[in-house]
């Protein structure tokens, strides 16, 4: 009743000052984020240091492929770990599948025997012994189909550092010895700065239809023309869908490009939360085997040591990447930093035929999973984007009196609505600005194994930089579906479809599988006019 006598005048003020002290806190994250990114993505990096030790300094890096089918430029995106110029005797490769039908299998044995040199592997979940042995059970491990490919391969790891890093991502030649310069706190001279606990790269994903027309250094046929060669690194042909099959990876490019590279790097320089994608990801084997025994770990409980040791401790639950970063960065373990970005590191994900359908299930996907995981910022998440905070912005500086006595902002609606449109467009401009420094990929330093899609725009035979009009109808329609998608997937449902099966998130945020659910049947929202279905791909998953 209290509320009926305050004024509306008094009411409205107080949520413009709290509209302005959010859209300045967005403000300044997005500037850290900016600054950062133009720091470290203007130039090539510098040498890393771990490859210039002695040979008994160098630690051991065993690097987990988790595969599922076969996506565009899949052999590039794998190579890419076996021709790391890291020593040889000190890596070790696993590719994981879950089974020798998998249309992958054949290329993951290619692999091995195209690199002799490289001591390689390949682990099929479904000779696994602890879950199909004699003395093994299927059921010993939980439903989460990612950690199930991948448990033999991490229980049988050489050495020390595990390095995860997905079958749809390519990583640079020097990415391993850089982020084990950042874990190991490796400086030049012999300088040791405080090593970290894990690091990470920056996640950017590549439209294919941007390298349509572009020629390769070495003048091969074609991506699009074989998924399954080495002779991969010659520009996309494309192909005969729909036009419309391909917005969908424009949204997602124009996704990792703008909004989520900005605060993905704000957050990480800022260190007060972990913030971590599942591409690629480096930490000690003996930390996470340690952090997940209840016996040597005080934040776990009692009842947690059914769950298994290391990356087995999260095969109940759906969003592991972000579960093993959050377990590591709240388990303590002294004389180490909790997690660190490595700056100017890329890893890059090439992406073909993906609808706007496939785009809003792969979002929907990403905020169900993170509902229960970071309820906060899955709230907030809305007043981040740009639509929404420029109307925050707009509302504040046409409604306190100090901006009409300052600078003479009318305090009507035409007001409001010119200020949201000048705020929304300036927005755009520096988005059109950070990707477009982004995708010239002047980081990643090139040679004749770099295929077209990890060139960047800066350079021969690589991506060619998106006109501005296409870009911009590409810019309005992700920023126009964020709002959209977050009521869909944070207010209308639990269910996900990953890796051809069916979850349902509990609020403990452990899956549970869907009975009877047919793969891919999870129900997708209306996508802005038509559409065509995609190609049939050799797996149903959205990540």
């Amino acid at each position: 009743m209290a509320v009926e006598h305050v004024p509306m005048s008094t009411l409205a003020q107080g949520a413009a000052y709290i509209c302005i002290g959010w859209s300045a806190f967005i403000l300044c994250v997005q500037i850290i984020g900016i600054y950062k990114l133009w720091r470290h993505h203007s130039a090539p990096l510098p040498q890393p240091v771990s490859t210039t030790l002695r040979d008994d300094e160098i630690p051991h890096i065993t690097v987990i492929r988790p595969v599922k089918g076969v996506d565009v430029g899949l052999y590039e995106c794998l190579a890419s770990t076996f021709r790391q110029s890291y020593p040889k005797s000190k890596l070790t490769i696993h590719l994981c599948v879950a089974s020798t039908n998998d249309p992958a299998y054949p290329l993951l044995h290619q692999l091995v025997s195209d690199f002799p040199g490289v001591d390689a592997k390949v682990f099929v979940e479904e000779d696994d012994p602890l879950l199909h042995g004699s003395s093994g059970h299927v059921n010993n491990l939980g439903p989460n189909p990612k950690i199930r490919n991948m448990s033999r391969a991490y229980r049988e790891a050489k050495g020390d550092v595990i390095w995860i890093v997905d079958s749809n991502v390519w990583v640079a030649k020097r990415a391993a010895a850089r982020m084990v310069d950042k874990l190991f706190g490796f400086r030049p001279n012999g300088v040791r700065k405080t090593p970290y606990k894990f690091v990470h790269q920056l996640p950017l994903v590549v439209d294919m239809e941007t390298l349509k027309g572009s020629s390769s250094s070495s003048g091969s046929s074609g991506e699009a023309q074989s998924l399954l060669s080495p002779n991969t690194s010659g520009p996309y042909v494309g192909s005969n869908a729909d036009t419309e099959l391909g917005k969908g990876g424009q949204l997602e490019q124009m996704f990792m490009g703008t909004g989520h590279a900005k605060f993905y790097s704000a957050i990480n320089t800022v260190g007060v939360a972990p913030c971590i994608v599942g591409k690629s990801n480096m930490f000690r084997k003996s930390h996470l085997d340690r952090f997940t025994d209840p016996s040597q770990n005080p934040i776990l409980s009692a009842s947690d040591a059914s769950r298994g040791h290391g990356i087995d401790f999260f095969s109940s639950y759906i969003c592991e990447d972000h579960l093993i970063g959050d377990l590591i960065w709240k388990s303590e373990m002294p004389g180490f930093r909790k997690h660190g970005l490595v700056c100017g590191e890329i890893a890059i994900q090439p992406m073909s035929g993906m609808s706007v359908a496939a785009y809003i299930a792969r979002r929907v996907r990403w905020l169900r999973v993170r509902k229960w995981t970071v309820l906060t910022a899955t709230l907030v998440e809305p007043g981040v984007e740009s639509f929404l905070c420029c109307l925050y912005f707009s509302f504040a500086v046409t409604t306190l009196p100090w901006f009409h006595a300052k600078f003479g902002i009318s305090q009507t609606w035409s007001a409001m609505a010119v200020a949201w449109l000048s705020a929304v467009t300036t927005w755009m401009l520096v988005d059109r600005v950070v990707t477009s420094k982004l995708h010239k990929c002047q980081s990643v330093e090139v040679d004749d194994d770099t295929p077209a899609f990890a060139r960047g725009t800066s350079r021969p035979g690589g991506a060619q930089q998106r006109p501005f009009l296409p870009w911009l109808a590409a810019w309005i329609g992700r920023e126009a579906l964020a709002l959209p998608i977050w009521i869909w997937a944070v207010l209308l449902g639990a269910t996900v479809s990953w890796r051809g099966k069916q979850f349902k998130v509990r609020m403990d945020m452990s899956v549970v599988a869907v009975p009877g659910a047919a793969e891919g049947s999870e129900p997708q929202p209306p996508a802005p006019g038509p559409s065509s279905p995609g190609p049939k791909s050799s797996k149903n998953r959205v990540d």
